[in-house]
Parts: structure tokens; sequence; C-alpha cells
């Protein structure tokens, strides 16, 4: 019996290539004493030290100075100047010829000049629409903030539950070899006393290797994921933890398929990233279509200007402009098409997304459904299978049948403690994804799967 989603495959899904929730950006040094990690305490340090929420982070603030370049287009600009200067001219090269018995040279002489000028757009609505543009930016990057959180808290959330998983592998494993161990042991007495042949005793040996090896590989597994775990939450990889809680314990989750889809397009912050990059993306056709309308403004300088500034006098221009766009050469057409096709991109990304949304819904609550009947399957089919091995091993004690009954029956339950193990962690993982679907993973992660606070 399969699981729905098989640890193996929901980690490998996180653990792209160059994927940044899968890194992490902390200068912690290692401490001598173990460190007893909960899972809100994993999900609480990946929210601060992976690298998808530092890249994020810096998201929003280019968004904020793209802003502040658009805003500064509406604003006076104002600047002051100071100038000194040494002259001489010549009068004759300026169309002025000397009186007679004169050189026509005058100077040297000084001048001091300061001002201080301004410019201002009064009314430029390309400026004005690439103003709104920004906004509406910076609050997509605030929403792919927010989509990032949720990220990062269902990679921590699987990785440590993937975490649990392994661990719980490792004490089965020990149990099962725990029980060939004493079959061996068994089958030895046995064969001592004539009661068995040595067949027995070598195939119980077999089989105690084997889970022997078994084991070897599941602590391995078990310690690689821990430092995977380790990289997604900023915990540096020599660090020794321990994982604090275990398997959440399975619940049911009573949520109608109309209320998690109301859930979801009320608080998916990529669904309103993508409205967001939408209403952006129409100003930034307006404004592109603006560049064709006049721009008004003005400008002006007061300054003193004399010999030196203690020897000046005040002085003075205002002006006020209209400038207007006769012939650009085809740039404003250019513009406007590339700033249509963008936002045609974006509308239907923006309808995709609602599909996909409801997709991801309505598969979530699928898988919920399937993994919590399954877990029930598996859970009876390991009552069953340790139930064989006690009666088979009683049968071998007996003398009633040989020990491959035995054997095969322990086979039989470790491939039931793994369904199950498997099983578990698919129910929980399929309430990560759900809570992921409906863009409350933050906050429903900790009712869901029932961290420690």
């Amino acid at each position: 019996m399969a699981s729905p989603v098989s640890a193996a495959t929901a980690i490998q899904q996180l653990e792209m290539s160059g994927n940044p929730l899968t890194g992490s950006v902390s200068n912690e040094k290692v401490s001598p004493n173990p460190v007893s990690l909960t899972l809100l305490d994993a999900i609480n340090r990946g929210l601060k030290f992976n690298l998808g929420m530092l890249l994020s982070e810096q998201g929003n603030s280019a968004a904020a100075g793209a802003r502040y370049g658009a805003l500064s287009r509406l604003l006076p600009n104002v600047d002051a100047r100071y100038g000194q200067s040494v002259q001489q001219i010549n009068l004759a090269a300026y169309g002025f010829p000397p009186p007679a018995g004169t050189s026509g040279i005058v100077g040297p002489f000084g001048v001091a000049d300061l001002r201080a000028s301004v410019t201002d757009n009064v009314l430029d609505f390309q400026a004005l629409n690439n103003l709104r543009a920004a906004n509406d930016n910076i609050r997509a990057a605030r929403y792919s903030y927010r989509n990032t959180r949720d990220l990062v808290v269902l990679a921590v959330g699987a990785s440590y539950l993937q975490a649990l998983a392994d661990s719980a592998r490792v004490d089965a494993v020990q149990a099962q070899y725990n029980t060939a161990e004493a079959l061996y042991n068994q089958a030895v007495d046995l064969r001592k006393a004539g009661m068995v042949a040595g067949i027995d005793v070598l195939r119980a040996q077999v089989e105690m290797q084997t889970e022997q090896q078994r084991l070897i590989v599941a602590g391995n597994e078990y310690d690689k994921q821990l430092l995977a775990l380790a990289r997604v939450i900023g915990l540096p990889v020599a660090q020794k933890f321990s994982l604090a809680d275990k398997m959440p314990a399975p619940e049911p989750v009573n949520l109608t398929l109309e209320d998690a889809l109301q859930s979801a397009y009320a608080n998916r912050a990529d669904y309103k990233q993508a409205e967001a990059l939408v209403l952006a993306g129409e100003h930034e056709v307006a404004a592109a279509r603006a560049e064709r309308l006049p721009t008004i403004g003005i400008s002006g300088d007061y300054g003193d200007i004399g010999k030196n500034l203690g020897n000046s006098h005040g002085t003075f221009s205002a002006a006020a402009f209209i400038r207007i766009p006769v012939f650009q050469g085809g740039k404003v057409k250019g513009d406007v098409m590339q700033a249509e096709a963008e936002l045609q991109r974006r509308r239907a990304q923006y309808a995709d997304l609602r599909g996909r949304i409801e997709y991801e819904v309505r598969t979530a609550l699928m898988d919920v459904d399937a993994a919590t009947r399954q877990l029930q399957v598996a859970s009876s089919a390991v009552k069953l299978a340790r139930e064989q091995v006690a009666q088979s091993r009683d049968r071998f004690a007996a003398g009633v049948t040989n020990n491959l009954e035995v054997v095969q029956a322990q086979e039989t339950q470790t491939a039931a403690e793994e369904n199950y193990i498997s099983s578990l962690f698919a129910h929980n993982y399929a309430k990560l994804t759900l809570a992921r679907a409906l863009g409350v993973a933050e906050d429903a992660t900790k009712k869901f799967l029932g961290g420690k606070q």
C-alpha cells in the first residue's frame, strides 16, 4: 500500500538545485551543549535565517528604492552653488572696438556668485503614472515577502517531518534488529539442543545481519537529514541538536471545499501579489501613453553676484515652460507596445494562478483524505504483522515449524512498519501543504501539526 506522497519525493521537490529555501545565512557559533529543537523553534529560526527570507527582504528594499526614484520626478529639485572666478576680457573680441589710445582690455577682475535654483514639473502624467506603478510594485513586494514566509514554513516543516520520520525508522529498525538477534540466539540454543537444523541458525543469522545493515543505512539517512534541516533553519552544520517533538498524531481536518477556496482566495499572498502586479502594469501602460502628452514645469533661481560677497547684489530669474513632444522616432509606440505586452502577460498569470489555487486546494484536501484513510489501514497492518511475528516465534519454539515462517513474518512486519511511517509522514505533510494552499501556513501549521508553544 503506497502513501499519497512519499517522504523522499516531498523533500526532493523542495530541494531543487539553486532553491534559496534550502539555504540559510547565520553567524552563530557552535555551542558545546546539544540543542533541543521543537517544530515551532525550527520554523521561527527558518523565518529569521533562511536565505529565501533574506532575499525577499532585499526585494522589499529594492521596490522602495524604485518608488523614491519615481517620486523624485514629481518633487522640486533644488540646487545651490557658489562660484568664484577671475576674468580678463578683450572688448574687441565681442565687437566693441576700444576708443583711440586705449587697449580695450578689461580686467583682471573677480566675480563671486552664490545662487540657489529650483526646477519642478508641475504637471507630468508620465511621472505620475510611474509613481502609481511603483506604489503597486511595493505592495507586490510585500505580498511576495508574505508568500516567502509561507514557503519557508513549508520547507522547514517538511524537513522537520522528514527528520522525525527518519528517527522513527531508526527506532523501528532497531526494534526489528533486536527481534532478529533474539531469534538468532533462540535458534542457536535450539540447535544445541538438537531440536532444529543448522539451516535455521544460518537463516536467522542472515536475517539478523540484514537488519543490522538496515540499521546502519537508517542511522546515516537520519544524520544527513539533520544536516539538511540545520541548513534550512540557519544552525551551524556542526551543531549537535535533537528533535524535541514527536511525529504529530493523526487528527481529522474538518474543512469543506467551499470554505477552503474562500480562505485561499482571501489569504494567498501570491494571489494578491499577482493582482498588485496587474495594477502596476496598467499604470505602466498609462505612463507609456503619457509620453505623448505635454509636460508643464517651472524653474527659477536667486542669488548674489558681484566682485566679491561683500560687494554684491541680488539677482533672480523665474520661468514657466511647457514641453510638447513632436516627434520621438517611434519611441512612444515601442514603449506602449512593450508595456501592453507585459500587462497581458501579468493578466494571464493572474488568471492562471486563480485556477492553480483551486487545483492546489482540491488536491491538498484529496491528499489529506487519502492519507488519513491509508494511515488507518497501515496502523491495522502493523498490529497484525506484530501478532504474526509473535505467533510464528511461538510455533518455531514449539518445534511446529522451522524459522522460515518467522523470517517471512519479520519481513512482513518490516514492510508494515515502513508503510506506517511513510503514511504518517504523508498525512502530516498533506496537512502542511493544505495550510500552504490556504495561504495560512504560518498560523495553520501550529493548529494542524500541534507544535509546542
